[in-house]
């Protein structure tokens, strides 16, 4: 029997494989107890062109509490969506990395959408 991290990898490798054939660009989000990170990889899959998280100093000193919450996450979810559209990217693959669509995800997924993001 896989162990709850071991399902989770797995899930999320299927949904790369996935989106790999598409070739489009990859919102991809990762979260921890403390802090929440997004990036997004370009078609290839192999160049970073926007990140933000919970531990950059310019989302920091926009939470009241700790990187760790909902609304930690739609400030990560709004600063992605803002620098993705710096770089031109409009369209992307949202990459959830095996988490449970509800909550942290759901609410930087929200955010992204709301600041001019496709998925």
């Amino acid at each position: 029997m896989l162990e709850k991290k071991d399902r989770r990898k797995r899930r999320s490798l299927q949904t790369r494989v996935r989106i790999r054939t598409q070739q489009v660009s990859r919102l991809s989000v990762h979260r921890t107890n403390l802090h929440i990170y997004a990036n997004i990889f370009s078609g290839d899959g192999k160049t970073i062109i926007a990140s933000a998280s919970t531990v950059q100093a310019a989302v920091k000193s926009e939470l009241t509490g700790n990187g760790g919450n909902v609304a930690a996450a739609s400030v990560v979810g709004r600063m992605i969506a803002i620098k993705a559209t710096a770089a031109g990217i409009t369209n992307v693959a949202f990459d959830r990395s095996g988490f449970a669509f509800h909550g942290r995800v759901k609410a930087l997924a929200d955010a992204a959408r709301e600041h001019g993001l496709v998925f």
